[in-house]
């Protein structure tokens, strides 16, 4: 798979998740979201837009639009502010499997619980044959220094060619979700299976 294929993959992902949101929730256009560990660009490329979005980020952004606020934090420990507000939808997309182990997504379930009534949290699903990051076959059942050693010379990976230290730290960061996994952290949730030639790609647990 080269780059332009793997970017017209995800424009393609993206766009049909952009509409299962819709779908999901018709109101969005008039709600406000809290984005945890989102990013400026994701919501630039919708269609259309919630009413506001809150982003929570360990980067600090900046959104050239009046509607998308951006806060720099942690997800498992939001600024406190965040409190004070009101929610219509907690969002995460692709940032629970980075978090760091289990007791670290078991606090963002708790703040994805605290902060909104309803959810829509996204993951890479552990089994599908193709890693999202590296865009390796199997790359996730690879002993850790093997991990480092592709991801420091394959050419596909999320972070590009790095040393090999940068390459294990980048591994040893991502963990990826089963469904029982996903199913313990949002108990009360509907599971939905977002497919690729009729595989699971990922789940996202949907309130």
């Amino acid at each position: 798979m080269d780059s332009r294929s793997s970017a017209s993959l995800s424009d393609r992902l993206r766009a049909r998740r952009f509409r299962l949101i819709y779908e999901t929730f018709p109101d969005i256009t008039e709600m406000h979201v809290l984005d945890l560990g989102g990013t400026v660009s994701f919501w630039l490329k919708a269609h259309t837009h919630p009413s506001r979005v809150t982003l929570v980020n360990v980067s600090d952004q900046h959104s050239p639009e009046p509607w998308m606020q951006c806060l720099v934090g942690d997800v498992c420990e939001p600024p406190a502010a965040l409190q004070r507000e009101s929610f219509d939808l907690v969002f995460s997309n692709s940032v629970i499997e980075h978090v760091g182990g289990h007791a670290r997504r078991l606090r963002m379930a708790e703040v994805v619980h605290d902060l909104g009534d309803h959810h829509w949290i996204q993951t890479p699903y552990r089994y599908f044959p193709i890693e999202p990051h590296w865009l390796f076959p199997g790359f996730q059942f690879l002993p850790t220094k093997l991990q480092g050693h592709i991801g420091a010379r394959w050419p596909l990976t999320w972070s590009g060619r790095v040393p090999y230290e940068n390459a294990l730290a980048d591994a040893m960061d991502v963990e990826l979700l089963d469904r029982t996994q996903m199913q313990h952290y949002f108990p009360g949730s509907r599971l939905v299976a977002e497919r690729v030639m009729g595989i699971p790609k990922s789940l996202i647990a949907i309130r």
